[in-house]
């Protein structure tokens, strides 16, 4: 039985395929030391649009880099649905000489493919791996199953793949019996860890046969992660099957502990219920990592994609009949109540002006002052609207949501629903319409208002920010820019802000 270990390229999910020089040659060093018999560095693709980091390509020094410090076999992953059998030459004639084993990412329903792309690579005189996904699902595609006979002939090696992280021990003996009445390969499997079942799942594969198994240090990989490769060391160890340098193991687990710090990886309720029934990680991944929802939200989600109906029910649209001069958007940083009394004389001064709260957090401060008062409700915003005015007793403001149907699931509380509005569609951008941003500015649009100041949007020093923070505050960045492009006319913040997107007017300076 082979150990394949697969860190950084399956980790770079969270680090957009970027490591620290110190981080790999740590990792490096240790796994030399480790019974650890393949190392996958990363994925060979065709360029995208969009920044992808070193170990997303591999370019020929880091092909170079990894062979130098390794005394391992290398291993790289191309993703079926990016690479035609064209690209394999150009792909994978730097890896000559270098990479031993080329694995193959891809989709049951698309076998067909895969198989003329890695009789391509088979031929370049490579070890192949077909790293075959969704094994929960196998039973669904008949012509998969009747085609698995075919690849003796193309590959090396033929994975299991539990890509939701749901499947339990018998379901991978059943896998295995299923797939040694086609086909002789030998197998490998690879899980994830939603229901922390993937340790018991490897060695239940490795008890029944499996030749080669897929672990990351720390669990590090997409959505809740993978089997952690110290926790299959230390397993089998145990057994007394393999000899651990512990000290070895140690120091590289210590350096992708304090990353797991920043990145948080690893499994929660919401990759649970994922994993139980099947759903895709993918967005669960981003609610989870990049927005700031609610685990209930995200669960409401995903409970409508199993039985796929369209969260909540369809609103009256917002449509203002009042037009206002005048827009003060109150965002949840704290600046918004330090300089509270500031904001409330140059709101009261305003002859027609409407406050939108793109989150209910500082409402407190302003919900005294005679003017309108619109809130954005996203996601579990509505449980943190009834925490602010418990029992509504004082509310008399609107509420406005994404418009419909809304992916991600939202929260009204039942004494705000006849006051409760979806935005038709979000105009000034096509991307990101179901932030709280997003929706603030829009309405802002719908008011009619002349002129839009923000306040409480206070940003992150990014000497100290988190990848959850870089990634709220990218986006809105993007949103204000676009809307500044849409109106002709920047964004004023009335409070001190890290944003570059916007202008800055002290409120102080706009008082009598």
């Amino acid at each position: 039985m082979k150990i394949l270990d697969c860190t950084l390229r399956d980790g770079g999910y969270y680090t957009n395929w970027d490591f620290s020089k110190e981080l790999v040659s740590t990792y490096l060093e240790s796994m030399n030391k480790l019974p650890v018999d393949y190392l996958e560095i990363g994925y060979r693709n065709n360029p995208m649009k969009d920044y992808l980091g070193e170990y997303f390509y591999c370019p020929s020094y880091i092909l170079g880099q990894a062979k130098q410090a390794s005394n391992k076999k290398l291993v790289i992953i191309l993703d079926e649905k990016n690479v035609l059998p064209e690209h394999v030459d150009d792909l994978l004639k730097p890896c000559k000489g270098i990479i031993d084993m080329v694995r193959i990412a891809l989709d049951p329903q698309k076998f067909g493919r895969a198989l003329k792309l890695a009789e391509k690579i088979k031929a370049m005189g490579f070890e192949v791996g077909f790293n075959t996904m969704y094994m929960s699902k196998w039973r669904e595609f008949p012509e998969f199953l009747e085609d698995l006979k075919l690849v003796d002939d193309v590959a090396d090696y033929f994975y299991m793949v539990d890509s939701f992280g749901g499947v339990y021990p018998q379901d991978v003996v059943d896998t295995i019996n299923l797939i040694r009445e086609k086909t002789s390969i030998k197998l490998g499997f690879h899980g994830h860890n939603n229901l922390e079942l993937a340790i018991i799942n490897t060695l239940t594969a490795i008890e029944h046969g499996v030749e080669i198994v897929d672990a990351t240090i720390t669990g590090m990989g997409r959505g809740a992660g993978n089997l952690k490769t110290e926790l299959l060391l230390t397993a089998l160890n145990a057994k007394g099957e393999l000899d651990v340098d512990f000290n070895a193991l140690s120091k590289t687990v210590d350096e992708f502990t304090q990353l797991q710090q920043s990145y948080g990886w690893g499994t929660n309720l919401p990759y649970m219920v994922s994993g139980a029934n099947s759903l895709p990680q993918k967005n669960v991944m981003e609610w989870v990592t990049q927005r700031f929802y609610s685990f209930n939200s995200i669960i409401r989600a995903l409970n409508n994609q199993k039985q796929k109906l369209k969260d909540n029910y369809k609103l009256p649209c917002f449509k203002s009949l009042k037009k206002y001069d005048s827009v003060v958007i109150v965002g949840g940083g704290t600046n918004a109540v330090n300089h509270a009394q500031g904001l409330r004389e140059f709101i009261a001064d305003l002859d027609n002006v409407c406050i939108i709260h793109a989150s209910s957090k500082n409402a407190n401060s302003y919900e005294d002052l005679d003017v309108d008062q619109v809130f954005c409700l996203v996601g579990n915003e509505g449980h943190r609207l009834e925490k602010v005015f418990q029992n509504f007793r004082n509310f008399s403001g609107s509420c406005v949501l994404p418009p419909y149907p809304r992916e991600m699931g939202t929260y009204i509380p039942e004494a705000v629903v006849p006051n409760s509005f979806e935005l038709e569609r979000i105009e000034f951008s096509n991307k990101l319409n179901d932030t709280h941003t997003a929706l603030a500015l829009q309405a802002a649009l719908e008011l009619g208002a002349q002129n839009v100041y923000v306040a409480g949007y206070d940003g992150y020093i990014q000497a100290s920010i988190s990848p959850k923070e870089k990634s709220l505050t990218d986006e809105n960045e993007f949103l204000f820019s676009s809307f500044a492009q849409h109106t002709g006319k920047p964004l004023v913040s009335l409070t001190p802000t890290n944003y570059k997107s916007v202008v800055v007017k002290s409120v102080y300076s706009l008082l009598a």
